[in-house]
């Protein structure tokens, strides 16, 4: 039987606690989620059962830790339809994943004059790597730009792409305007132009369709901490074809095959890419909140996220003053906004007094702030413990500080 979503906020103990004596109101998700107590408990059983170094040692804990750790590398690449678990690389999460793609596949197949091909909607996490790596190997950064409502300029991408382009890096939820990104028509007009695409998953992985072969796409990379799990754990998935070319990102323990003064070889996927100890715990405690989330029917709990996001927008938008930004084709889960004469700070920190948490700023996207011609905004960002009434709580909020802030 299906895990019922109206309820789902007892999972998770933190909500209970009391911000500055009000009930907390957590609308920071896009940032980082919270955890249910299943996860805790699955970290905590670790250190408390099998604690033990991985891959490396012939004893009891050793061994059960490694089984640990390679059904949650199994559990995980089941859950994005991964042909192969030694296609999962296990990384701190989705910019060392990033990170990783943009200095390998840089070395190995960027010559000056080559073209990378990033869209104004992204991550300074998803931008500035590929960046750097045109300025190391005389690469040339274009980007896509968005129109009035946040969707991508399809047209603009198109004449873009050429025989020189050899990498399209793209979001499937923009985490500052909530934009769902038509990554189909994308991956497919990148290949048919020879390019590779890799896919920022943070913000869709746990909101919508996470098919990668479905996608197709060449890398897809997400971090646990945004779909309720630990942080400094992340997943870069890359096609075998792909990850057997690439040289690797750092070396050390675990990635040897054999080494010498004169040579070294590496180990096979995927520890090519995993140098040292790698976050035991943390693979346990995504692979759970995977197994918390499957608890729920995904059409409903997709439903329910829809349903709540649409609340949000009407309600927010019928605050007089109040801007909500984007206005795209298809949207998740983000709701950005400004108050007319108010400095989104300001809102923020009154709102955190009301125990209302929300994120201020340019969220790691000036391009985005450049285009729409503003400092900052306040973001609300949604997830499946919140509530209609969470929303509500965020309306009073607004108005409160908006009586204090004009006065």
């Amino acid at each position: 039987m299906n895990k019922s979503i109206i309820g789902a906020r007892e999972d998770f103990p933190i909500l209970k606690v009391k911000v500055h004596e009000h009930d907390l109101v957590y609308l920071d998700n896009a940032a980082t989620t919270q955890k249910p107590q299943v996860v805790i408990d699955a970290i905590t059983n670790y250190y408390k059962t099998i604690n033990s170094n991985i891959h490396r040692g012939n004893h009891t804990l050793s061994m059960l830790a490694t089984e640990a750790h390679e059904k949650a590398r199994q559990n995980i690449a089941n859950y994005i339809n991964v042909a192969h678990p030694y296609e999962v690389i296990f990384t701190r999460g989705t910019t060392e994943s990033i990170n990783l793609v943009a200095f390998s596949f840089g070395e190995a197949f960027v010559k000056p004059g080559d073209e990378i091909i990033v869209s104004q909607l992204e991550h300074h996490s998803n931008f500035v790597p590929w960046q750097l790596m045109c300025q190391r190997k005389g690469g040339v950064l274009k980007m896509i730009p968005f129109d009035d409502n946040g969707d991508l300029d399809l047209a603009v991408f198109k004449e873009m792409l050429s025989e020189r382009t050899r990498l399209v890096a793209v979001n499937h939820i923009s985490n500052s305007l909530g934009t769902i990104n038509p990554l189909p028509d994308i991956i497919a007009m990148a290949h048919a132009a020879g390019a590779a695409v890799l896919v920022d998953a943070a913000q869709s992985v746990h909101h919508i369709e996470h098919d990668v072969r479905a996608l197709d796409a060449d890398f897809y990379a997400f971090s646990s901490h945004k779909m309720y799990g630990p942080t400094g754990i992340g997943v870069l998935y890359g096609k075998e074809s792909w990850l057997e070319k690439l040289p690797p990102y750092q070396s050390g323990g675990e990635m040897i095959d054999s080494v010498s003064l004169e040579h070294t070889t590496y180990n096979q996927l995927p520890f090519k890419f995993e140098a040292g100890t790698p976050h035991i715990e943390g693979p346990i405690g995504l692979s759970t909140a995977i197994d918390y989330l499957k608890e729920f029917d995904s059409l409903q709990l997709r439903a329910y996220e829809e349903d709540l996001l649409d609340y949000g927008v009407e309600r927010l938008t019928s605050i007089p003053g109040l801007t909500l930004y984007g206005n795209p084709k298809k949207r998740s889960s983000i709701l950005p906004f400004n108050i007319q004469g108010i400095q989104h700070y300001d809102l923020g920190s009154l709102l955190d007094a009301f125990g209302i948490a929300v994120r201020t700023g340019q969220h790691c996207t000036q391009p985005i702030m450049d285009r729409l011609g503003i400092p900052g905004n306040v973001r609300a960002s949604l997830a499946l413990y919140n509530s209609k009434a969470d929303i509500d709580a965020l309306i009073d909020g607004i108005m409160r500080a908006r009586k204090i802030l004009r006065k």
